[in-house]
């Protein structure tokens, strides 16, 4: 299963197999096409092809080999949440270039299976990768029959499919980080509930203020959601504000003591995830500040999602 993966890094990261699964496998798998119902069709101009939902039908133990298999490929903590699709594209079908950036509970990795026998060149449906949605492909990949393509999702992982002009049937397997599982998303929904920045301490005004004359927007209001996630775990005052000061990039202070270190840096990445996207860089760094820190208690729901414990 998945043996001899070629790596590539342009234009982003991610690899290929030419034999992926046993003939066995793939004839399993090509079961999933058969059944008529439950397909979601999209028809936009952008995204054209059928969807069905296919996780209940795929047996416990190949779930767990291939789930092992891609911990071992890509080096990454996945959980064992699992999430696969079939994805039928019909002649005049087509998916426009785009990247799958993983947002807040979104899945982390990729695996995409092609099941096409006997694919001709004429038939289309080729996999195309970017360096950007202006420029041209930097890599193909022909649907052929039993072979893979894996990535990590990122904002730069721009890729589309051209046009077919014979059926072309895909499998999509995705996997989750463990630090940005859906049980996270809904927390972090919950911290930033009915978000108003006008429970914020006045002692924040000034500095607010003056940080919002010369600063992007997206900077700021990232730091006002700092310094609400910083009020809502109850924290002071004094507090709140090094939180807004160190996620407007205004504060290098090293010398607040442990808690508000870890708080700071925690309402930080929480803020970063709500606005924006999972980073796996920046999940590292975070993962490194505060590794064998004390879990303080106030802090304890989040920080056991954000980061928890792996053996």
């Amino acid at each position: 299963m998945l043996l001899q993966p070629t790596h590539h890094q342009n234009p982003f990261p991610f690899f290929a197999v030419d034999a992926a699964f046993s003939e066995e496998q793939c004839a399993a798998l090509e079961q999933l096409f058969v059944q008529d119902s439950g397909w979601q069709h999209r028809d936009g101009a952008f995204y054209r092809c059928s969807l069905r939902d296919v996780t209940e039908e795929i047996p416990a133990t190949f779930h767990a080999d291939i789930l092992a298999r891609m911990r071992e490929i890509t080096g990454l903590p996945l959980v064992e949440r699992f999430m696969v699709t079939a994805q039928r594209m019909l002649p005049g079908h087509v998916i426009g270039i785009h990247s799958d950036r993983p947002f807040l509970g979104y899945e982390i990795a990729r695996l995409v299976l092609q099941l096409n026998k006997h694919w001709q060149a004429e038939h289309g449906g080729v996999l195309e990768l970017f360096a950007s949605p202006e420029s041209e492909a930097v890599f193909k990949v022909n649907p052929e029959h039993n072979k893979a393509f894996g990535f990590l999702l990122h904002p730069k992982s721009y890729h589309g499919v051209t046009e077919v002009t014979q059926p072309r049937q895909t499998v999509v397997f995705n996997f989750w980080h463990v630090a940005n599982t859906p049980e996270l998303e809904a927390h972090i929904k919950a911290l930033f509930a009915n978000l108003h920045f006008s429970e914020l301490p006045a002692a924040l005004d000034p500095i607010a203020a003056a940080a919002e004359a010369s600063l992007p927007e997206e900077v700021t209001y990232r730091a006002g959601t700092t310094a609400i996630a910083l009020h809502r775990w109850g924290y002071d005052a004094a507090t709140i504000v090094s939180g807004y000061q160190y996620s407007a990039g205004l504060d290098g202070s090293h010398s607040h003591d442990a808690e508000t270190y870890a708080a700071v840096r925690l309402a930080d990445w929480v803020a970063y995830l709500y606005r924006d996207s999972f980073d796996l860089v920046r999940w590292e760094i975070l993962r490194g500040e505060l590794e064998g820190m004390e879990r303080f208690t106030r802090l304890l729901p989040t920080w056991q999602l954000c980061l928890p414990e792996m053996s």
